[in-house]
């Protein structure tokens, strides 16, 4: 169904209903069909978009960059250095001043309240990247990629394994209860989702006859997932509790054994990434696997280059729906 949502901000998925969540990976599939048989729109053509990072990225500056470029509006890259909100200016003046000068701006950092205040005083279309709070271009690419595998979110068995209260899973939380689907989040008690934000999903997911389980049992919370979905233990900016989250996290790895407790012979594995699941970066050099095992990361059931791809489509699908013709 033809929806305008032209002129929105995209930045969380409290903000967008069941319906409008529905369109947005809808129109994501027919873009991606289209790329692939060399069908090519351009419905952004002439238009200027400014992608921030307080945080860099490869799969977000790269899949921004490239929507951009399909659809014909031009990128223009703005680093930590370039910006310095509440330094020498302040967010507010610094979003008057791009408003009047591209027609839509990406934002990935640290505080959500950036965001926010780039969105009020922009004047502009304004798409969150990421956020200490929120990820919600992530969340339409992991929603896309389960559709693409099992042709449906109603009702799905979906277990996010790990960091209950980062951006990705409390996007997955509430983006799940909105769609419908069995949501659990598997993790410490100490990093449950906070009982506001657990509360309101379960009154959403009440009226979408979704379902919200969040526990530290990993069997009973991954018992008949159809997806296993993991993220990074330690966030950006919480380096200091790298020793201690990943001893209260080891746990809670992905591992093959994990997988044959959901009892799903066609269940997938998920991860936003980058993820640590060999010795083959600094991080790991030592530690060796963290969230995920390289036996699952790169066994059968993985499906997250799938995933990482559908960044771009999800992506082209909001900027195209909040900034095209």
């Amino acid at each position: 169904m033809p929806m305008n949502l032209r002129g929105r901000n995209f930045l969380r998925e409290l903000d967008f209903t069941p319906a409008e969540i529905s369109y947005l990976l809808d129109l994501s599939r027919k873009l991606k069909d289209d790329k692939k048989v060399g069908i090519r729109h351009r419905l952004l053509d002439g238009k200027n978009v400014a992608l921030i990072f307080e945080k860099p990225s490869t799969r977000t500056r790269c899949a921004f960059t490239v929507a951009c470029v399909d659809e014909g509006a031009h990128p223009e890259y703005l680093g930590k250095n370039d910006l310095q909100f509440g330094k020498k200016e302040s967010v507010k003046d610094s979003a008057r001043v791009l408003g009047r000068m591209f027609d839509a701006i990406q934002f990935r950092g640290f505080s959500h309240r950036t965001v926010e205040e780039l969105a009020r005083w922009a004047g502009v279309p304004v798409w969150n990247g990421l956020t200490d709070l929120w990820h919600p271009t992530q969340m339409l690419a992991d929603f896309q990629t389960v559709i693409e595998e099992f042709g449906h979110l109603n009702g799905l068995g979906f277990a996010y394994v790990g960091d209950g209260r980062n951006n990705v899973a409390r996007s997955l939380l509430v983006g799940g209860a909105k769609m419908g689907m069995d949501m659990r989040i598997v993790s410490p008690k100490d990093l449950f989702p906070e009982k506001d934000l657990a509360d309101t999903v379960k009154k959403i997911a009440a009226e979408t006859g979704g379902k919200i389980t969040i526990t530290d049992k990993i069997a009973a919370g991954v018992k008949h997932a159809k997806v296993l979905y993991t993220d990074v233990w330690v966030s950006m900016g919480e380096e200091a509790e790298w020793n201690s989250r990943l001893k209260k996290l080891r746990p809670f790895q992905v591992n093959q054994q994990m997988v044959d407790m959901t009892d799903e012979n066609d269940m997938i594995f998920l991860h936003c990434l980058p993820a640590f699941h060999n010795h083959d970066t600094e991080l790991t050099k030592t530690e060796g696997a963290l969230e995920v095992s390289e036996e699952v990361f790169e066994g059968p059931h993985s499906r997250v280059f799938d995933e990482a791809e559908n960044r771009v489509h999800t992506i082209k699908a909001v900027m195209v729906s909040t900034l095209g013709a």
